[in-house]
């Protein structure tokens, strides 16, 4: 049917006879834009979460959107199918690295931002890592036919228990750098508060204080202390928990010489002036153990490499000389 011919049918009054597929067409297009119409009013109906989560915390700007998003994205889709396999994998790990108690007090040692949850995950993602770089090295191993089958599957195991390991080691020696880090803080704040006490202070106006002014691990501590204070838990049982949950021996001395100060009403300030000193002198014995050690351990390349090198050219010219002599 032409153009002028349809302009006069309609001209007329009468229809356009439509096939069934072009129908068909115009009604799906009609539903997916209906669906896409109600979509769009659903997304934007905030939900009772979103409207509750700003009167319990306080979420940083633009976080619930952001959740909002993650949580219709491709990754949140993709954590969802992975979540059998991956609790699965979780629950293996369990048994074979430490125990989850034990878990918990090393990552509050640590810091406190990792959960035991996440942890293990990031033990599983580092098993994964280390099986992937087990398995290339043996395949390359096995094409090149160096290797066997038995060694093959021995290098992917022990690619996994060595991602188990190192992820185990990190936490480590994040937790013995933490552990340093409040040595070296603890003799600067402890004279601090010994400076706001001698001043007329209280002990938790001083605490507060020096929280607020300072930055590092130990303050962190503090800061957790004064707010453990403000809502109402007395000061002997915060800085039982701030001893507890540090885990430095120091720290712990520290926290019981003002528990027992604030006790028995024994001047605070001159027992935080000796608790500094006392750390100062535990500090540089540690320095003094480790220099000795140090010192120990570089005896092994001098007498091992240097005094036979040493040896060798005073002594061999010598029998070179008698040898041609002879």
């Amino acid at each position: 049917m032409s153009a002028s011919s349809t302009a006069t049918a309609l001209a007329q009054g009468l229809t356009i006879p439509v096939g069934p597929g072009v129908g068909a067409a115009l009604g799906a297009a009609g539903g997916l834009g209906l669906a896409l119409i109600a979509r769009h009013l659903l997304a934007r109906r905030p939900r009772l979460d979103e409207r509750v989560a700003p009167y319990l915390r306080a979420p940083a700007r633009g976080a619930g959107r952001a959740a909002v998003a993650d949580h219709h994205g491709p990754v949140a889709t993709i954590e969802r199918l992975l979540a059998p396999v991956m609790a699965d994998a979780v629950r293996w790990v369990e048994r074979l690295s430490s125990p989850t108690a034990e878990l918990q007090r090393r990552l509050v040692r640590a810091g406190g931002r990792t959960t035991v949850e996440r942890f293990r995950v990031e033990q599983v993602l580092f098993a994964v890592l280390g099986t992937a770089a087990g398995l290339a090295l043996a395949l390359l191993l096995v094409a090149g036919r160096d290797a066997g089958l038995a060694a093959a599957l021995i290098m992917v195991l022990s690619g996994a228990l060595a991602g188990l390991v190192l992820r185990d080691q990190l936490l480590s020696r994040r937790l013995v750098t933490r552990e340093r880090e409040i040595l070296t803080e603890l003799p600067t704040l402890a004279e601090m508060l010994a400076l706001g006490v001698g001043a007329g202070e209280g002990i938790r106006a001083s605490l507060d204080r020096v929280a607020t002014l300072s930055s590092g691990p130990l303050s962190e501590e503090l800061r957790t202390l004064v707010s453990a204070t403000h809502a109402g838990v007395p000061l002997t049982e915060a800085l039982e928990r701030l001893a507890d949950r540090t885990g430095v021996p120091e720290l712990a001395r520290f926290a019981e010489a003002i528990s027992v100060a604030v006790e028995r009403g024994t001047p605070l300030a001159e027992v935080l002036r000796a608790q500094s000193q006392d750390v100062r002198e535990a500090g540089r014995r540690a320095l003094m153990e480790t220099g000795g050690r140090k010192e120990v351990a570089m005896m092994v390349p001098v007498v091992f490499l240097i005094l036979p090198v040493t040896v060798v050219f005073a002594v061999f010219p010598g029998l070179w000389a008698l040898r041609l002599d002879l």
